[in-house]
């Protein structure tokens, strides 16, 4: 009988607290805008951050309040981006597809001014009188890109440069960020033509430590009809508003440093 009373105290003592939550996890409970379950869901998940929001969702509560636009997700498809907009009851402005683009080619084709032997990334490198490379502009080559990638569309090659996998990227920007040296940019997708070459030094200059960097000849510059691409601080740049991928500039390029993509 001792023991038998405290356990019925006890049984009692559980039953009440159980009842007295379950009454307050109903009163007290947060109400989630349905709205915002059926966007989160519809979103890839990739929590990437590009976006500006915290995560998924914190995206997904951002458009809700108005604070960021559904474009502003670089992975979600447009099929998706389109039932978000239905949702909120709203018209999707559609975006042109951009992909990052390396604007180096240098690589193992440039040498080494000294032998680095610190932490194997490009940002610490960077800070070692600029990199071990000769050219003060180029690539580094520690492959700090591919490694921020969440999508896995950066590679190092063999060449010491980068490869983005036109397929994978999503236009995220975080190796765009993470360059020490700014050598990414995010170039329209359907746009082939792309200046290999980041080097404002002079002409003499680019061409003694890198056979392949922008002289600022202005041969490009004379060759496009379309007024799209012009020499400032001895580089070469597209705008690709006017660009029509016609590859003139490529063709009068003395350097190569202008290609076109695979």
């Amino acid at each position: 009988m001792e023991i038998i009373i405290p356990i019925i105290i006890l049984g009692a003592l559980g039953l009440i607290f159980g009842i007295g939550l379950s009454i307050a996890s109903k009163r007290l409970a947060v109400q989630i805008d349905p709205k915002l379950e059926r966007i989160h869901g519809l979103l890839p998940g990739a929590n990437c951050g590009a976006c500006g929001g915290a995560g998924c969702f914190g995206f997904a509560e951002s458009i809700l309040k108005g604070e960021l636009d559904i474009n502003a997700c670089r992975v979600a498809e447009d099929k998706t981006k389109e039932e978000i907009a239905q949702i909120l009851g709203k018209r999707l402005d559609k975006k042109i597809k951009k992909i990052a683009t390396l604007h180096c080619a240098g690589g193992n084709k440039v040498k080494d001014k000294f032998v680095y032997q610190g932490i194997p990334e490009c940002t610490a490198a960077n800070l070692v009188l600029g990199g071990q490379k000769e050219c003060g502009f180029g690539c580094l080559g520690f492959g700090t890109c591919e490694r921020v990638c969440p999508f896995g569309a950066i590679k190092m090659s063999g060449q010491g440069l980068p490869i983005v996998d036109s397929e994978k990227c999503k236009a995220c920007n975080k190796c765009v960020v993470a360059c020490p040296k700014k050598l990414f940019s995010l170039v329209p997708v359907n746009s082939t033509v792309y200046v290999a070459c980041k080097s404002y030094d002079l002409g003499k200059d680019t061409k003694a430590v890198c056979p392949i960097g922008c002289i600022g000849c202005k041969l490009c510059e004379k060759a496009c009809v379309f007024d799209a691409i012009h020499v400032n601080n001895n580089l070469a740049a597209i705008d690709y508003a006017k660009c029509t991928s016609c590859a003139k500039c490529v063709a009068v390029c003395p350097m190569k440093s202008i290609k076109t993509k695979k």
